[in-house]
């Protein structure tokens, strides 16, 4: 993973490395807690371990070879290449995790997955000709300090730039794209990019892209400063609520019909459970998101 740090406003820019880091916030955890603020707590604060599922393999694994495939020159950015680098990216991630391999009963099952996760490849080239896209980066750490001391982290897919300067970031979900119901919710992992990326440079930018391969659709759209500066506020907010929720060691289940895919219900109360003893001392280190593995998109409400 190749991970550029854009340099922050001010003093921030120099911030002494043996000092520890203060706490952060990303888009996925900054959805944990809205979503459920004890499965925020499970993963920021006791860090849990929870189980890879193929599902969530699949999406790191056709992340993967998305990043890799803008390794070549643009001619050679075709399907065959992109289903050439399959395997290796997939013998890239037993290398670091062996255990991914108790995921399937048999060779067969994995020839079937990794078939999935083709056809996944295959939608994406219905959607977008690599050839016609030089990206400005890839996988890029994105972070900053607002005026106010809220930490703001996390990691884009893509950013594309324009001949004219116009700065697009495209995110790929291996999932199914979410009714209008839910596109406010989609979008705002997005929104948090740009306005890291708004503080950063000055610019905000000028396209938000979604690429769901699950069901070959795109979502765009067109962020302004009322957009982001509606969403620095809904960050503010997030992180006085977290900040709150720390100070009083509380952090509620909140049931919703995302239980269904919690990897620890058996911890939680809404479900007859009891959370580990809550931590007498809390490292600011553990406060920084984890550069963790692609969330379960393949299941979209």
């Amino acid at each position: 993973m190749t991970a550029i740090e854009l340099p922050m406003p001010g003093p921030e820019v120099a911030e002494p490395s043996l000092e520890p880091r203060p706490w952060a916030l990303s888009p996925s955890r900054a959805g944990d807690f809205m979503t459920c603020p004890l499965l925020y707590r499970f993963r920021v604060i006791d860090r849990l371990p929870e189980p890879a599922s193929s599902a969530t393999t699949r999406g790191t694994l056709v992340h993967g070879v998305l990043e890799r495939l803008f390794d070549s020159p643009a001619y050679e950015r075709t399907l065959d290449r992109a289903a050439q680098l399959l395997e290796p990216e997939w013998q890239h991630l037993l290398d670091e995790r062996p255990e991914l391999l108790e995921l399937f009963d048999a060779d067969e099952a994995v020839t079937d997955w990794l078939a999935s996760a083709r056809r996944l490849l295959e939608t994406y080239f219905t959607l977008e000709d690599p050839t016609r896209v030089e990206p400005a980066e890839r996988e890029l750490l994105v972070e900053v300090a607002l005026d106010d001391g809220v930490r703001l982290r996390g990691f884009v897919d893509r950013v594309d730039v324009a001949p004219t300067g116009q700065t697009r970031i495209v995110d790929y979900k291996t999932g199914s794209s979410p009714s209008e119901l839910f596109e406010g919710k989609a979008l705002f992992q997005l929104k948090f990019y740009a306005l890291v990326m708004w503080r950063v440079s000055g610019t905000i930018p000028a396209m938000l892209q979604l690429l769901y391969l699950g069901d070959a659709q795109v979502l765009r759209y067109a962020p302004d400063e009322a957009d982001l500066l509606a969403t620095e506020r809904k960050v503010r907010a997030l992180w006085a609520a977290i900040e709150r929720a720390l100070a009083n060691r509380d952090f509620p289940p909140r049931p919703s019909r995302l239980c269904d895919w919690c990897a620890h219900q058996a911890l939680c109360p809404a479900f007859g459970g009891t959370p580990p003893a809550y931590p007498e001392a809390i490292a600011p280190a553990q406060l920084v998101p984890l550069d963790e593995p692609r969330p379960a998109d393949d299941v979209t409400p």
